[in-house]
């Protein structure tokens, strides 16, 4: 009988503790993570995480806690609680019975892509006993690009030009089979040898690329800034296709060139002829001689010449003496004049570099300023040739020296004539004193009067 008793009690202990155990409800709750919002999760950005609890044990349970237990490269959203407690859960549940609690985490923005595991801990309002269930979540990269830099701002009219787009990943995830194009709304810009789209397959993170195009204005563009609409498309990790639209602005027109011709020259007068042989107008065109060796303006040293539309041109006239011309004798560093040399003493390299540096002395340096199509304000040089002035300029931009040098000149040239026409006549009245045949000069002009005269009679 004892022994039954016994038996009797030991059954009722082991039931007693089993009943204890149940109503602690540890072993009787469930929590499973059901939706991850989004998945993968994204670096930087926050994830959702959705788990089902539900109470699978024979006892009511009351206050369950569900609490969430964080670590890198998950952290607390400000504002967000890490911890969820339900009121009520009743006995036996199955899975649409379950109660469904949500967390956002922050995930941090340098993380690589891997799957990261999360702890979540469930207790009932025992607190004596509890269930851990460890979850997995997702993080894959976050897919994206920007363009950079442009090679150019600023193209020509009727110009094929060269620009660069500079394509790079700035996200944390590789692109796959992108696609970039652009377009310009007016059809102004047009691209040129191919089209407007250029394909990339694969761009790793924080890679670069370059896309070229070549492109051209229309001739009669107005100058001004035009708008290219680019357009960014590729894949993301579920091959869904993601696309990217920036904008970017293009200047036609700009800069212009010139052609600098020599026309004419009277008395020191030099005409030049200055066309616009470029693409585009030049407002508020100024032509100067600037100080140079060779040759000093005399008056203004330059002139405005108002607007040159392309294609059009205009003559403009200084007074220019030319410096430093010497003719039969050269200056030497020291600036006394030296004999030039004898050209058939001189190899073909000394001929060649002499007749250079003779042009290069009738060389006329020209400056040329204006404002372009963009509003800058510029400016070019050029050189044109100028044919020896006449009319006493060159004497006039002599030095001293080389003036005295020519007049002396000219007198030893003088003297030399007379003396050569009085050896003339005195070898003349020799002959003919010596023939008998000598007569004055005067007897011979009265004699030779005469004769015409009696002609005329006749």
């Amino acid at each position: 009988m004892r022994k039954i008793l016994l038996l009797m009690l030991i059954l009722i202990l082991s039931i007693t503790s089993a009943s204890a155990a149940i109503s602690a409800g540890a072993s009787g709750i469930e929590a499973d993570l059901m939706t991850q919002s989004p998945n993968p999760a994204r670096p930087g950005e926050t994830v959702e995480l959705t788990f089902s609890v539900q109470n699978i044990g024979s006892n009511d349970l009351t206050d369950v806690v569900v609490k969430i237990e964080p670590e890198y490269p998950f952290s607390q959203v400000s504002g967000e609680s890490l911890t969820k407690t339900i009121s009520f859960l009743e006995a036996r549940q199955d899975d649409e019975d379950a109660t469904l609690v949500k967390f956002k985490l922050k995930v941090d923005a340098d993380v690589a892509e891997d799957i990261y595991e999360i702890d979540v801990v469930v207790s009932d309002s025992d607190r004596d006993s509890s269930v851990s269930t460890t979850v997995d979540v997702d993080i894959q990269g976050k897919e994206y690009a920007q363009v950079v830099t442009i090679s150019e701002s600023n193209i020509d009219v009727a110009t094929v030009e060269p620009i660069e787009f500079v394509i790079t990943n700035t996200g944390s995830s590789p692109l796959k089979n992108m696609a970039v194009s652009w377009d310009e709304s007016t059809g102004i810009i047009l691209p040129v040898y191919s089209s407007n789209t250029k394909y990339i397959s694969y761009l790793d993170v924080s890679e670069s690329v370059t896309v070229a195009y070549s492109v051209m204005a229309d001739v009669n563009a107005d100058p001004g800034l035009y708008q290219l609409d680019i357009t960014l498309e590729f894949e993301d990790y579920d091959s869904n296709t993601n696309t990217i639209k920036t904008k970017a602005g293009l200047f036609v027109g700009g800069a212009t060139d010139f052609d600098l011709s020599y026309s004419e020259s009277d008395e020191g007068e030099v005409s030049l002829s200055l066309a616009n042989v470029g693409n585009n107008e030049a407002y508020s065109v100024k032509v100067s001689i600037p100080e140079q060796d060779n040759f000093q303006a005399t008056g203004s040293t330059s002139t405005i010449v108002g607007n040159l539309e392309k294609g059009d041109y205009t003559i403009t006239s200084f007074s220019i003496s030319q410096v430093g011309s010497m003719t039969s004798t050269e200056e030497d560093s020291s600036g006394t004049a030296q004999a030039r040399p004898d050209l058939s003493e001189m190899t073909d390299e000394q001929i060649a570099e002499k007749q250079e540096q003779m042009e290069s002395k009738n060389e006329l340096l020209v400056l040329i300023e204006y404002t372009d199509s963009a509003g800058q304000r510029n400016s070019v040089e050029k050189t044109v040739q100028i044919e020896e002035l006449t009319g006493g300029t060159m004497a006039a931009g002599m030095g001293p020296g080389q003036r005295q040098s020519s007049s002396n000149n000219y007198y030893l040239y003088g003297a030399a004539l007379l003396v050569i026409v009085a050896v003339g006549f005195n070898y003349r009245k020799k002959k003919m004193q010596k023939e008998g045949n000598y007569k004055p000069l005067g007897v011979e002009l009265k004699n030779l009067k005469g004769s015409i005269l009696k002609k005329e009679k006749k």
